[in-house]
């Protein structure tokens, strides 16, 4: 293979464009093997050993516990996908072996981005409204979401689609394209576990606030600058919008709005994409949610402008289109660049 794509801890440009281009394409088919359901077995399979006849022990040992989970398996996907990546690098001859390769690297660069999952779960929300068919928003939106569905209305749908979207475009997309460009697909996927691990034991609850506290806290840093980036890729966006049809969207009021509202989410992160997005479109996020029957009085980001939540919505998935044309591009630039260095 050529010089730029030897080391495990690097990528070429056209392998990250390959790869973002057939996740768009192809998503996640449930049939195609998949690191992240892997990584969720082994997840559930590491805490139910930690967890076995565990009674009731201190707050210290419980962390202490959970600390392990994540050393065990950040660990071992890191060691995993860089022994794979080292072995498909080596595989230079014959030229079906060089192309076998090459292929298995575009794949396993491609599930680490969840573009048109991201997308297309968000879009049947959407569509369900639209067709005014709210039993079926609701139930396509529990599936993306972890609050409690079943009292929203229209509004309330919409309105969480539009979280969901702005959250997992920095966690599904921006996050990992800015990891590959970091380090390859080894920091990737390392990434995609730190991710898996607070997505399933990251909570607050009686349960896992003690042991899923060093995942929640892991995510957290992992996530401090894609988050940033997101929310500055957002308005770049928006911007573009702007200039190039005749859509009412809001690139200022974007910055402001992430600026001065950013930081009311609970998460340290996920309140920037979030803020950026609310005020590009000019809707207002967060508020109450209800999760387990439990109310969860979260802060309000954004004003409400009186727009159309429906046309929102829809707004909102052509702003994390051109965010993750935008970021991915951008990641293909700088390999490049490193690549003449």
């Amino acid at each position: 293979m050529t010089d730029n794509v030897r080391s495990a801890f690097s990528l070429s440009p056209a392998i990250l464009v390959l790869a973002f281009l057939l996740d768009l394409a192809i998503g996640d088919p449930r049939w195609l093997p998949h690191p992240v359901r892997i990584i969720g077995r082994a997840i559930t399979r590491a805490e139910n050993l930690l967890r076995k006849r565990e009674g009731r022990i201190s707050v210290t040992m419980e962390r202490g516990k959970g600390i392990l989970l994540v050393i065990i398996i950040v660990g071992a996907v890191f060691c995993a996908a860089w022994l794979a990546v080292h072995f498909l690098l080596s595989m230079d001859t014959p030229y079906f072996l060089f192309l076998a390769s090459c292929l298995l690297l575009i794949y396993l660069t491609a599930t680490a981005i969840a573009a048109r999952e991201l997308i297309n779960s968000a879009s049947l929300v959407i569509e369900s409204v639209r067709d005014k068919d709210i039993g079926s928003a609701k139930k396509s939106l529990s599936m993306i979401v972890g609050r409690d569905t079943e009292d929203l209305s229209e509004k309330g749908a919409l309105r969480a689609t539009m979280e969901t979207l702005s959250e997992n475009l920095s966690d599904g997309v921006v996050a990992p394209v800015f990891y590959l460009a970091v380090g390859g697909l080894p920091l990737a996927l390392t990434y995609k576990a730190i991710n898996t691990l607070d997505s399933m034991v990251g909570y607050k609850n009686d349960k896992y606030k003690n042991f899923g506290w060093a995942a929640a806290r892991l995510d957290d840093i992992a996530n401090y600058i894609p988050a940033r980036i997101t929310g500055a890729l957002i308005v770049i966006a928006s911007v573009l919008i702007r200039l190039f049809t005749d859509s009412p969207i809001h690139p200022f009021t974007a910055v402001k709005i992430m600026f001065r509202d950013g930081g009311k989410h609970t998460s340290p992160n996920a309140g920037i994409p979030e803020a950026a997005m609310a005020g590009a479109l000019g809707v207002r996020l967060g508020g109450p949610s209800t999760y387990g029957g439990i109310v969860a009085d979260k802060p309000y980001i954004g004003r409400d402008t009186a727009v159309d939540y429906l046309t929102a919505s829809e707004k909102t998935i052509t702003v994390v289109k051109i965010t993750s044309l935008l970021g991915t591009g951008i990641a293909a630039v700088v390999l490049y660049a490193r690549s003449l260095v």
